[in-house]
């Protein structure tokens, strides 16, 4: 008999045995298998944490409880305990199940999740509101070893010791973030899993104390002499450094292990970390040996694991980045490439391949990754950093005051800008047009297909000073690229289309869905101009003059209007003192929800049908 679908609060689990909780297991990661198999999403990740998951719901309730996910796409297993597996079949869609923790999807999820080393600041939050008011739940912050990297959870970490609220923190120790952990931490981390001696010592010591009556509680609490054993085969733990108590490492993938250490953490009622070891991927033979390309999957054959997809038409942005780079590195020994964590998602893997000594991955650490970028500009290399734009939000202060205030050659290639998919709204690259061209010193280029792109990084390298490229997600225009890049001179743009009754001013993404609009209004007796605007930062102050000569001017991007660059079109226009009815079409004032990106720019009125239908909209109201 089927045990998952009976599933789905608290008290269900607390009902189980221990050989009931191992084979509900086994189902939820069938489960997990065939349903993500049909409609993508993180995999390797969930697979990982399906025991660790069983035990946390099983000894916590998280209808009154507080579980903090950390970066949130390793929810699935949570989901399918509480309520949500008939749901599954919507998962990531619109108006679907979300990927990660949604508080307005269900009362157990505790907080919205999207970027990494938050949940600790986030939990100390709750436990300090719980004491305040004299309420009586428990809090759990689930944080990931890649998570750990990133500066934010350190400064979670030590101040929640220092407040001696009751609080655990799960460090789920995978040895991936998406792609490998690296850094001194992950040695860290490694040291305590694999140190042989300790964790034999602390097997026997397990065997022969669960062999007499009583032994198990024993175990449990002897900390005094556990805590000598380890402290003389290794030296004392950071957490415990820091003030936590510490227990572990537990192996993950044992739920009857888990649910006892995690039951004495809740009883100890002080700052206490539970370090777990897992295995990502676990349970699929595919996800185990490829556990990056199954971190965030789309469709894939159960037997075999390959993907299912339709053949691409161009190649991705991503790929064209990461070649365009690799030529301009071999024509130049001074280029670096930096990454955070995200080595293949951001196309560098190549790279890395043939400069390795050229190739640098920070962890989950984008602060880190763009101060260091700074670093090596000063020491005279010609940094490259490429990030998701949705991650490059956490190191605006150094993007700001650690390079462009001293106008330093550092390039920052913004991958996923605009809105990126299923992910939803913690991943949407919806505000680099604003927090780019606000810098002083700075420059934006957004190109438009994969030609422009190559020439925009060639641009940036040629000009140095800080640079921003942004280019979308997914697959590029079919355009062919050049052999030999060229440099566009700063401020000048590129006309589309010539028409005289109206002037699209559009920018990257947008290009292509502008000129397609501008057709279906020549159908309709209408003439546009279409400009390929090219530069955010420094804008072509002449195209935006002549496009005032229209009667009406139309700005069109993928970002967020307010603060946007169309509104920069705007005060351009009334510093030429010219009057001329404006229309800005972007993302409106709110957070995008998660969909397919054409179905979301279709929504958004941001497609070739919307913008020719805004456009005749506002020049029917004139």
């Amino acid at each position: 008999m089927e045990i998952l679908p009976n599933m789905n609060c608290h008290e269900d689990l607390l009902r189980l045995t221990d050989e009931k909780r191992v084979q509900l297991c086994q189902e939820i990661r069938e489960f997990l298998i065939s349903s993500v198999s049909h409609t993508g999403g993180h995999l390797a990740g969930n697979l990982g944490v399906v025991e660790l998951t069983v035990a946390l719901e099983t000894v916590y309730d998280t209808s009154t409880d507080r579980l903090v996910f950390d970066v949130g796409h390793q929810s699935y297993v949570h989901k399918l305990l509480t309520g949500r597996r008939e749901a599954f079949d919507t998962l990531r869609q619109f108006g679907g199940l979300s990927g990660f923790p949604k508080p307005c999807e269900s009362d157990t999820d505790a907080f919205v999740a999207g970027h990494a080393s938050s949940a600790v600041s986030i939990a100390l939050g709750m436990a300090r509101a719980r004491t305040l008011l004299h309420q009586d739940y428990q809090v759990v912050a689930l944080l990931g070893d890649g998570a750990a990297t990133g500066g934010m959870a350190y400064e979670g970490l030590n101040d929640a010791a220092d407040s001696k609220e009751p609080i655990v923190v799960v460090l789920n120790d995978n040895e991936m973030s998406i792609g490998r952990s690296v850094g001194g931490i992950s040695h860290h981390f490694s040291r305590l899993r694999t140190s042989e001696k300790y964790l034999g010592i602390k097997r026997w010591y397990r065997s022969t104390l669960y062999s007499i009556p009583g032994g198990k509680r024993i175990y449990l609490f002897s900390s005094r002499a556990k805590n000598r054993i380890k402290h003389f085969l290794l030296q004392t733990t950071i957490f415990e450094n820091m003030g936590f108590k510490y227990l572990g490492p537990v192996n993950g993938h044992d739920v009857r292990e888990l649910i006892t250490v995690l039951r004495a953490a809740k009883d100890l009622q002080e700052p206490t970390l539970v370090h777990v070891v897992t295995k990502k991927g676990a349970g699929y033979g595919p996800a185990m040996a490829e556990p990056t390309r199954f971190h965030g999957t789309g469709p894939y054959d159960i037997a075999t694991g390959k993907a299912i997809k339709k053949p691409a038409k161009a190649p991705s942005y991503t790929s064209v980045f990461g070649e365009a780079l690799l030529n301009e590195a071999r024509a130049d020994k001074r280029i670096v490439a930096i990454t955070a964590a995200m080595e293949s998602g951001t196309g560098l893997t190549a790279f890395e391949k043939e400069f390795p000594d050229r190739f640098i991955d920070v962890g989950i650490c984008e602060e880190n990754a763009a101060g260091m970028a700074a670093g090596l500009a000063i020491g005279g290399r010609k940094p490259v950093f490429a990030v998701y734009s949705t991650f490059l939000q956490r190191a605006i202060d150094q993007l700001i005051v650690n390079n462009a205030l001293m106008n330093l050659d550092v390039v920052f290639a913004i991958d996923r800008a605009g809105l990126v998919g299923a992910d939803g709204p913690t991943h949407h690259g919806m505000f680099d047009l604003v927090y780019t061209r606000m810098v002083p010193n700075m420059r934006v280029l957004a190109p438009s297909n994969e030609a422009e792109l190559v020439n925009s990084l060639h641009t940036a390298l040629a000009l140095g000073g800080p640079f921003a490229v942004r280019y979308p997600r997914g697959e590029a225009c079919g355009v062919p690229v050049p052999d030999k890049p060229e440099t566009y001179e700063p401020g000048v743009s590129r006309l589309v289309r010539e028409g005289s009754d109206v002037a699209i001013l559009a920018f990257g993404n947008m290009v292509e869905p502008a000129n397609e609009a501008a057709a279906a209004l020549e159908e309709a007796g209408l003439s546009a101009r279409v400009v390929d605007m090219r530069w955010v930062k420094p804008l072509d102050t002449e195209a935006i003059r002549k496009a005032s000569e229209t009667r009406l001017v139309v700005t069109v991007e993928d970002g967020v209007i307010a603060g946007g660059v169309g509104e920069e079109v705007l005060a351009e226009l009334a510093r030429q003192n010219e009057k001329v009815p404006v229309l800005t079409l972007g993302i409106p004032d709110r957070y995008i929800m998660q969909g397919a990106p054409d179905f979301l720019m279709h929504e958004l009125g941001l497609d070739a049908e919307g913008i020719a239908a805004s456009i005749e909209q506002k020049l029917e109201a004139l």
